[in-house]
């Protein structure tokens, strides 16, 4: 006996969709993280270069201050310059006029001495001077020599800095725009599998129609079956997995899907839980095998049981005979038959025995 573990055969479809949806969808979801991730280096990057870009604009502001000083204080040597030319003219004048000549010209030896010190005088205030001057000159030139070198570092770690911002925002582009491209694919992958869902309630639907339609009764969730916990759900819709998957009920089958229920209530009516037995097409070959009887007549506490193959379609369906009516109506309890309830829902109605093409007894 084969172990397949969905529902029926637009369920295949469903799950195969789901899966996409789910690969899709997990995709994203890492493209998303990497792009975050990406994103936030690059906000580092901008970050770095808008500091380095601060540093810069003081840098230069410096550089300016230093040219201003540089060009005063040439300024001020060459005023100086031309004072101590002069001063030095007078020396020089002063520096060829004999002692004798000095002596003689002076009033007394107080004034002599006077003159010679004041000569001293002058001749060091003019070395100081020049000494002064020129070394403000070497520490300007030096300080300037010590920015324009920072200045061509800070340029040169400022326009890598945006080269790599550039490359930096061009890989977050890629992976937004390949995360985009994932959720299209999920959203179009969504789109199929509620179309198949719609395909097949449609299919159900008809079958009902056909044996005269079907009245409602309940729907919504039946309150001790298992699987309408949360752990059987991913990506905001109940998967079609098995068993060992995610969305699977642990026996072989889809939480809240029908042949999921069938099981669960031959368990319950019988204390024997049939685990997997297959789609709910091949459920009355799988019952036989396992010693249960089966047959065309509805009685209650069977499973009734809408083949692919005589339906001319894969709508192969099953449910759970609460009553059987003197009338030949038959009150079943299933799931995942949507009858406004939201998919993979319960529900029970009252129709004709004739929308069923077989019964499993199973008391």
């Amino acid at each position: 006996m084969s172990r397949p573990v969905l529902a029926d055969e637009y369920d295949a479809k469903i799950a195969a969709l789901q899966n996409q949806i789910d690969t899709y969808n997990a995709q994203a979801g890492a493209l998303k993280a990497q792009g975050d991730t990406l994103q936030a280096a690059l906000s580092r990057i901008s970050n770095d270069k808008a500091r380095i870009q601060a540093q810069l604009d003081l840098s230069v502001a410096k550089e300016k201050q230093l040219n201003e000083q540089i060009v005063a204080n040439q300024k001020k040597l060459d005023q100086n310059k031309s004072v101590l030319g002069d001063t030095l003219a007078d020396l020089y004048v002063d520096d060829s006029i004999t002692p004798l000549e000095m002596l003689a010209s002076s009033s007394n030896i107080a004034d002599y001495v006077d003159k010679s010190a004041n000569q001293e005088q002058v001749q060091k205030s003019v070395q100081q001077a020049i000494a002064q001057i020129n070394k403000l000159k070497a520490t300007l030139e030096a300080q300037r020599k010590d920015v324009q070198r920072v200045l061509a570092d800070q340029k040169n770690t400022r326009d890598a800095l945006a080269a790599k911002e550039a490359e930096q925002a061009n890989l977050v582009a890629q992976t937004r725009g390949q995360q985009s491209a994932y959720e299209q694919l999920s959203a179009k992958s969504k789109s199929e599998q509620e179309a198949v869902r719609q395909q097949q309630q449609a299919a159900i639907a008809a079958r009902f129609a056909g044996a005269g339609g079907a009245t409602l009764i309940a729907s919504g969730a039946a309150g001790d079956y298992p699987w309408n916990s949360s752990n059987c759900q991913m990506s905001g819709y109940y998967s079609m997995g098995g068993a060992d998957g995610n969305g699977g009920d642990g026996k072989g089958y889809g939480c809240r899907q029908c042949a999921s229920y069938a099981a669960w209530r031959v368990a319950k009516e019988t204390g024997m839980y049939p685990m997997y037995w297959g789609n709910a097409t091949n459920l009355p070959s799988s019952a036989r095998s396992a010693g249960f009887g089966t047959g065309y007549s509805p009685r209650a506490g069977s499973l009734a049981v809408m083949h692919s193959a005589k339906s001319g379609g894969p709508e192969g369906h099953v449910g759970y005979v609460e009553a059987v009516y003197d009338n030949g109506d038959v009150l079943i309890s299933q799931y995942n038959y949507n009858y406004g309830a939201g998919y993979g829902m319960y529900s029970q109605m009252r129709m004709s025995a004739a929308a069923w093409d077989e019964f499993i007894y199973i008391k």
